[in-house]
């Protein structure tokens, strides 16, 4: 039985009422749903919220919400649990910083403006990696700053498809159906996306001597 058959039966199953066939689920897909949440969760809450804990009020949400998916599967079922968990992750946001933050249970799209984003700070710190000696951490600032403005300066379905490509590891076909385009079209940003980054990343000092 291949894997996508096992998911397929533990998904029957949890459809009926099967705890266990659901936790199994869950298990499957929870490291590249943590990897979503540590991604977009709003450097402001870092020691405050564990990615964990989003997570196991995510997994509450998806049991109660899995007879709506089950009578109207609009998205591969990894997808479904990802915008559910990124809904509760939204939820978290409010609580902590505000009214202010979208509501992302509001939205009916699968589409990333769903979810909360990645921080431009984020990517640039997990692309320059991490330095150990002070002299070496004054380097990466700098790099980080340079990393982020470029960052910035792309169009925001660019940086949504880097995060959704290199971060969170979605499929081209994935995160197409995340940002409601044509596989061909995903495949042509990322690859632009990348040719821009790899550029400014050249054009840094000392980035490329690592």
């Amino acid at each position: 039985m291949t894997a996508d058959d096992t998911g397929e039966a533990l998904l029957k199953q949890a459809l009926a009422g099967d705890i266990p066939a659901l936790a199994a689920l869950f298990s499957q897909h929870r490291d590249r749903l943590k990897r979503m949440v540590k991604l977009r969760l709003d450097r402001r809450l870092q020691g405050r919220v564990d990615a964990s804990d989003v997570l196991q009020e995510a997994y509450l949400d998806l049991a109660q919400r899995l007879p709506e998916y089950g009578r109207e599967p609009k998205f591969p079922l990894y997808l479904w649990m990802r915008l559910v968990t990124g809904q509760r992750l939204a939820q978290v946001h409010r609580k902590h910083l505000g009214a202010a933050m979208r509501n992302a249970e509001l939205e009916v799209s699968i589409y990333q403006k769903a979810l909360p984003q990645a921080s431009t700070e984020f990517l640039a710190s997990r692309l320059l990696g991490h330095f150990t000696s002070v002299s070496q951490q004054v380097v990466r600032a700098e790099q980080q700053i340079k990393l982020q403005e470029t960052l910035n300066e792309m169009e925001e379905i660019d940086r949504e498809i880097l995060a959704l490509r290199h971060f969170e590891e979605l499929s081209n076909d994935e995160a197409a159906q995340v940002l409601e385009i044509q596989p061909g079209t995903a495949s042509k940003r990322y690859i632009r996306a990348l040719k821009r980054l790899k550029e400014a990343m050249a054009s840094i000092p000392g980035m490329l001597d690592e």
